[in-house]
């Protein structure tokens, strides 16, 4: 069965990135959906096209969308069984030093 709901929601304004879960062979996976939602007489609508003024929120969005992202996988690695500490990451260094 296709999942129909989001895991978890980004929006700011009339731009919303809705991150969903995908299990492969490879393990758990995230992807995202980028939307502009606008009102119509009829209801609600949404649309994968962007403005320029839009641009920055969609550029907001997928960074607030990637750092969930990070956080969950933060989590799920500290709960996996395969021995490394919380502090190491796969090369063995330690994450607060990454990126120096």
């Amino acid at each position: 069965m296709a999942q129909t709901k989001p895991v978890h929601e980004v929006r700011l304004g009339k731009v919303k990135a809705a991150i969903w879960r995908n299990e492969s062979d490879n393990g758990l996976r995230f992807g995202v959906t980028f939307a502009r939602i606008y009102k119509t007489e009829q209801g609600w609508e949404s649309s994968a096209s962007f403005g320029r003024d839009e641009l920055p929120l969609v550029a907001k969005v997928a960074d607030m969308a990637h750092t969930w992202i990070y956080q969950q996988n933060e989590k799920n690695d500290s709960q996996s069984d395969d021995g490394e500490t919380k502090s190491q990451n796969r090369s063995g260094s330690n994450r607060e030093h990454a990126g120096r």
